[in-house]
């Protein structure tokens, strides 16, 4: 839920643009609101092939069993069923299989297809049945008969280091891999004088992603030509395509991949996973277009997981609160099958640890270890351990020296005019508030007022408290496969225009904040503006939505491309009006000589010429109005930062946690659209919550999931969920327009500062809170024992 009118401190400078600026920065509605609203929405289940064939997986029972054999014959037997591959089916037509955000040659984890020789979480798919309908796919799976052998399972991933059992041989101490920073021993004497010394070790438990669209693909092969078309729910269009070609090992122009509209993805829709995979070989044996849709059972089952990690953290702090030094210690659960490798991105928890504060001295460790659970994906900020590693240990440290939690961040945070900075591990910083935007969220709180009313509450008996986080987080890197986008931008002859990015409608609105930016770009009309995403035949190549990266990229490539189609049109415009090119104005899909809109050539008129009367063009002006252009980003990363603040009451006899205020006061530089800014801040906060009180993805001790339904995988809704206040303080970035990507932030924020909130609003009982989810249960077990100890204990 979001506040229907957002605090706003004055937007800073925007740099110049192309064009007057008359759409950006606007609250444009949604031009995708009407299709999706009632009902009209493409999503893969809504698509229909000629012939169309279904699939469904066999998947296995056991956490870790060798497979003995699968008996199929049964399945074959039944009418309808045309097929059922295994692995020695399956598997030994691959060819490549490696994402592009990692390159051929990087360090990565096995990933077959189907199970091959051992199952190794509950969920491991065994065999793929095909049927003439789903039904009849569901009932075939059931006659496939898998012969296992049961094998002790490495489902506790904080022990699996030490386990004589091993989920992959050939990784010895079932370690995936592991990063550092400098030795810790560096540190010792920074510690060793420290007036404070504050240490606690923290736990993240398990996410799952939850889209409300499931994954699903359909893939038709055309024998005739050796071409591959799938329709895909994916946040990249352009890796489903490019992966399937390795996969297969055909020509990439030979294979198009269609995204019409996503149902979320939340990170795990970045890259295809080892089902798209099956879906892929299987469709290329088959005769007619296969398509695999996956229940919701099945998406907590298999679709992977996030989060499930902890960390030993240690801060020093001089007398008077300020931080010396910083240690995260960090272990985090791989899974059986991560996707993609997760090392790179711990090792950003590493990295970026020391947030958005002044710590001198800095350090980290990280192990990433595999386990007989679903495979660890990239859920939605996947370093978001570090912010809630570090801001719970700062309340901690807060309550453990005698500072007010706020008093003990204003020492430390970084201000504006500080800035360039490099933090103690490494990352440079620039173009961000982290102070003047903690100010501005406690300014709205009204930070005094709320003491004032916590004091009266608990002479009533009641627990109220308020928890703070702030966090930086890193947008729109200029690195890799990530570092660059491309746009394409067609003026029709009628004047009305097409703008072709890879894109994708995953519910970030990326529809309308590019036809925003186009029509800017182009000095047209906004109605005049039409997007064409998610088709590997004809936009160009984008590597998808991830990393907070989509908005600020899509504007410099809109930049790029309109900046070129722009020059054509004042060129066309001033030879026919006889003007100076510099003289020539474009507004309201009109070029006029300045000082006089009343004449002038309307867009219509121009690509008319361009198209139809070439003869009539200036010298060295090609026909067409047609352009493409690529952007590389402006800088190694693009920085954003923001301060949550929520406020709560914990009914201490039964253990409900309600909040009662959240704030964001986030700096994403410039907004091209305040509601999709908020939009993505509100949906990224509501994650964290769900993540902090009431989500888990637990399993037992023979590694079976215990949630693989919404009656045990619990979702916040909108009566646990506050109305969400935004803030805005604006730095722009030195990117196009100054903006800054904002997709995951919310997500990052939240946890900490509802574990703060529920932390502060118990601390006349003296618990500490350092486990994930905060569930009445939990709070109550912890209550109960500070009672019991007669420490902390009200009067």
């Amino acid at each position: 839920m979001s506040a229907p009118h957002a605090s706003e401190t004055p937007q800073s400078p925007r740099p110049p643009g192309i064009g007057a600026t008359r759409y950006a920065g606007s609250r444009v509605p949604r031009v995708e609101d009407p299709r999706l609203l009632t009902g009209h929405g493409t999503y893969v289940d809504d698509v229909v092939r000629p012939g169309m064939l279904h699939g469904h997986f066999v998947r296995s029972p056991l956490a870790r069993a060798r497979v003995l054999g699968v008996d199929v014959s049964e399945a074959l037997a039944l009418p309808g069923v045309r097929a059922v591959f295994t692995a020695e089916d399956l598997n030994p037509g691959v060819h490549e299989q490696w994402y592009t955000m990692q390159g051929p040659d990087a360090p990565d984890t096995p990933r077959p297809p189907l199970a091959e020789g051992e199952v190794r979480f509950v969920g491991d798919p065994v065999a793929l049945v095909v049927a003439e309908d789903r039904y009849l796919a569901e009932d075939a799976a059931e006659l496939v008969v898998v012969d296992y052998d049961p094998l002790t399972p490495v489902v506790d991933y904080a022990t699996a280091l030490d386990s004589d059992q091993l989920v992959h041989e050939g990784y010895p101490r079932n370690l995936v891999g592991e990063r550092g920073g400098r030795p810790v021993e560096d540190l010792a004497d920074v510690f060793a004088g420290a007036a404070h010394v504050v240490r606690e070790t923290i736990h993240q438990q398990g996410h799952a992603s939850v889209p409300m669209e499931t994954r699903g693909l359909i893939a038709e092969w055309s024998a005739a030509d050796g071409e591959m078309t799938m329709w895909a729910s994916s946040q990249s269009p352009h890796e489903m395509r490019m992966f399937c070609a390795r996969v297969l090992g055909v020509p990439e122009h030979r294979v198009r991949a269609v995204v019409r509209d996503t149902g979320g993805g939340f990170g795990q829709k970045i890259v295809p996973m080892r089902e798209e995979m099956c879906v892929m070989l299987a469709a290329r044996r088959l005769p007619a277009a296969l398509k695999w849709i996956e229940d919701r059972q099945e998406n907590l089952l298999a679709a992977g997981q996030g989060r499930r990690e902890h960390g030993e953290a240690a801060m020093a702090f001089d007398e008077e609160g300020r931080i010396l030094a910083a240690t995260l210690d960090h272990v985090q659960d791989a899974g059986a099958y991560p996707v993609p490798n997760p090392v790179n991105t711990a090792g950003l928890v590493g990295m970026l640890f020391p947030g958005p504060y002044r710590i001198p001295e800095a350090t980290f460790t990280l192990r990433s270890v595999f386990s007989n659970t679903s495979g660890r994906i990239a859920y939605r900020g996947p370093w978001a351990f570090e912010p809630l590693v570090r801001e719970v240990l700062l309340d901690i440290a807060a309550r453990r020296i005698g500072i007010d939690p706020v008093e003990l961040r204003r020492r430390n945070l970084l201000r504006r005019d500080e800035l360039p900075y490099t933090n103690a591990n490494g990352l440079p910083y620039s173009d961000m508030t982290p102070l003047e935007t903690f100010e501005h969220a406690i300014e709205l709180l009204d930070y005094p007022a709320f003491r004032r009313e916590q004091r009266q509450a608990r002479a009533e008996g009641r627990y109220i408290g308020v928890g703070t986080s702030s966090y930086v987080e890193p947008t729109a890197a200029a690195m890799g496969s990530m570092g660059t986008e491309g746009a394409t931008i067609r003026i029709e002859p009628s004047g009305a225009v097409n703008v072709y990015v890879a894109g994708g409608s995953c519910g970030n609105s990326l529809e309308t904040t590019v036809v925003q930016l186009t029509a800017d770009a182009l000095g047209v009309d906004i109605e005049d503006v039409h997007t064409i995403q998610g088709d590997t035949a004809v936009t160009p190549y984008g590597a998808g939505t991830g990393g907070s990266r989509s908005g600020s990229m899509l504007a410099g490539a809109i930049r790029e491309t309109g900046g070129a189609l722009r020059e054509r049109i004042t060129a066309i415009a001033a030879h026919k009006l006889e003007a100076a090119p510099v003289d020539i104005e474009l507004a309201d899909s009109r070029a006029f000589v300045r000082g006089d809109p009343s004449s002038g050539l309307t867009i219509g008129q121009i690509a008319a010429l361009a198209y139809f009367q070439s003869e009539q063009l200036p010298p060295g002006v090609p026909p067409g109005l047609e352009a493409g252009g690529r952007y590389r980003g402006a800088a190694p990363m693009v920085w954003a930062n923001a301060t949550h603040v929520c406020t709560c009451e914990v009914d201490v006899v039964t253990g409900e946690v309600r909040l009662l205020r959240y704030i964001v006061s986030e700096d994403c530089g410039p907004m091209i659209n305040p509601n999709v800014v908020e939009g993505q801040i509100a949906g990224g906060t509501v994650q964290g919550i769900g993540g902090a009180l009431f989500e888990e993805f637990a399993h037992d001790a023979d590694g079976n999931p215990l949630a693989t339904t919404f009656m045990d995988y619990l979702l916040p809704t909108s009566t646990e969920v506050p109305v969400i206040e935004h803030g805005h303080v604006e730095s722009p970035s030195p990117g196009p327009g100054g903006y800054k990507g904002v997709g995951e932030g919310g997500a990052l924020g939240a946890p900490p500062a509802v574990v703060n909130a529920v932390a502060d609003a118990l601390s006349p009982f003296g618990v500490t809170l350092n486990r994930m989810p905060l569930t009445p249960a939990a709070l109550i077990e912890l209550i109960q024992a500070a009672e019991s100890s007669g420490k902390g204990v009200p009067a």
